[in-house]
């Protein structure tokens, strides 16, 4: 039901904005958008990016559990950072008391706080543990083998909320084999927080969660870690135009190939 929703509102051409979020594998939310110069007669804004304002994926999750259908009217900036104050839902982890209205009408305005200085630190021990634990992964999927993705990182990881943004992607050239003469809908699955399953191998469950996305005909996100060869990344992107592009301007021997940039084999 969720895909099938999350299909027919990306179809929709009076959409300008859809979001999905899964907080199940059986629950979701699809959010569906457009601009407006103002609110109708008697409608109330929204302004959901206010420092007091509960965190944007608690509040559609208070909306879901009430089981409700819900038109809301939100500043565009603040519609647009919807998830900058919260991290997406990584925040919980930081704070896991800060989105308790004390704290947020108290000490909110200070949120979220910069992952730089969090990063700087962060003591080595933690570092390591999160390393460990920690999944950050966007995966671009055809929007016709979404069901089985999310079975998928059900089993591997079980985090969430998952992201579910649809992507029409055009066949053109480029970094995407995407050669079918139509546009493609895909979705980016975002996929962000730490893994509590026993069995969890960072190494092991990534490269499966890889290995299901080459076999669906999908790509990972570049800003990711990827443990795939040389070889099986070759065969989720497409290098012709990228390597041409390279020789022309002379940057093979200025700039490391893309893949030594974000694989850990490589850049070890």
């Amino acid at each position: 039901t969720l895909t099938k929703t999350l299909e027919a509102e990306s179809n929709n051409r009076e959409n300008e904005f859809v979001e999905g979020l899964a907080f199940s594998k059986s629950t979701g939310v699809v959010m569906r958008g457009k601009f407006s110069d103002n609110p109708p007669k008697n409608g109330v804004i929204n302004a959901i990016g206010r420092w007091y304002k509960p965190w944007f994926f608690t509040h559609v999750k208070a909306i879901l559990d009430r089981n409700e259908i819900v038109t809301e009217y939100i500043p565009l900036r603040d519609y647009y950072h919807r998830h900058s104050k919260s991290i997406f839902w990584e925040i919980q982890e930081i704070i896991p008391f800060g989105n308790n209205w004390a704290f947020r009408y108290f000490v909110g305005w200070a949120s979220p706080p910069k992952i730089s200085l969090l990063k700087l630190t962060m003591p080595k021990p933690i570092k390591n543990l999160y390393e460990r634990h920690h999944v950050l992964q966007d995966m671009l999927i055809p929007l016709s083998q979404l069901d089985q993705a999310i079975k998928v990182f059900d089993r591997e990881v079980e985090i969430y909320p998952v992201w579910l943004c649809p992507y029409n992607l055009p066949s053109a050239p480029g970094m995407l084999r995407q050669r079918s003469g139509r546009n493609i809908l895909y979705v980016d699955v975002g996929v962000y927080g730490t893994v509590t399953k026993p069995d969890y191998r960072p190494r092991e469950t990534t490269r499966r969660l890889e290995k299901f996305v080459r076999s669906v005909e999908g790509v990972q996100m570049l800003y990711a870690d990827t443990y795939m060869t040389r070889a099986e990344f070759w065969e989720m992107f497409d290098s012709s135009l990228y390597e041409w592009l390279r020789v022309k301007y002379g940057c093979k021997d200025a700039f490391p190939d893309v893949y030594d940039k974000v694989s850990k084999a490589a850049r070890d």
